[in-house]
């Protein structure tokens, strides 16, 4: 994939909460058009890397380009533009539970569009449409699966036509039929509409089915550990740590120890 655009490039990045060190100059790049995931065992810096990515808080040091843009030194409307091209859903949908899913969706589209509100009906609904919840428009959050409000988080993630969705855990909690059912989708979105994909997730086989690439962070490190083809990673890894989370196998004070 050397020869493809990078849509994002993190160069140097590094993050601290106070006196703890969370990750430690990390660089990589995001092929525009790919599903990218980004994995890690728990406390390895995932979802502090995503929101860096999305532009909810700015790093020690190093930078954030989305299409050329500096996402870390960004403000005022070039901030505001840059944030338009993203769409997010989070870990637990994060709907309005007052408001009905077609209302959801509408959200973004008051916020931040001229149209008027026949029109933002219109958008809402094909949006809908999109992830397969057609004939939901007016169901509350409460009143629908676990998957189904997923599907609801990545409409409403997609009401304003993003270049890139970031999705933090969108199998979490999922039954394995209707996670595989999600996973569908969101290939689905990527190869139909070019979307790119940058997916935070620790659930190997969501992984191994709609991952182009995956970086994988160190927590011990606070740097990556790994990136490539999950499959590549799975077969040919000659790092125990990588070996272990791809294999499902029991990490231990030992086998850092070997490692380093």
């Amino acid at each position: 994939m050397a020869d493809r655009e990078a849509i994002i490039r993190v160069e140097e990045l590094t993050v601290r909460y106070g006196d703890r060190l969370v990750l430690d100059r990390i660089s990589f790049e995001v092929y525009r058009g790919e599903i990218f995931a980004i994995l890690g065992g728990s406390g390895s810096g995932k979802s502090t890397l995503l929101k860096h990515m999305i532009g909810l808080y700015r790093p020690e040091g190093g930078h954030i380009f989305v299409s050329g843009d500096d996402v870390t030194t960004a403000e005022g409307e070039l901030h505001r533009r840059i944030l338009r091209r993203f769409g997010v859903t989070y870990q637990s949908g994060a709907l309005f539970g007052s408001m009905t899913l077609l209302e959801n969706v509408c959200l973004a589209l008051e916020e931040f569009t001229d149209l008027p509100a026949e029109a933002r009906r219109l958008v809402a609904r094909m949006k809908l449409n999109l992830v397969g919840l057609e004939g939901f428009e007016r169901a509350l959050p409460a009143e629908i699966s676990g998957g189904m409000n997923k599907r609801a988080a990545i409409a409403r993630a997609m009401a304003l036509d993003p270049e890139i969705l970031f999705l933090d855990e969108p199998s979490a909690g999922l039954d394995p039929i209707t996670s595989a059912s999600l996973d569908a989708l969101i290939k689905s979105l990527a190869a139909s509409l070019g979307i790119t994909f940058v997916v935070v997730t620790h659930e190997l086989p969501s992984i191994f089915t709609i991952a182009d690439r995956v970086l994988m962070l160190d927590g011990r490190t606070k740097r990556i550990a790994a990136t490539g083809r999950p499959e590549d990673l799975r077969d040919h890894s000659e790092d125990p740590f990588v070996h272990a989370f791809f294999h499902r196998e029991a990490w231990s004070e030992s086998t850092q120890e070997a490692r380093a």
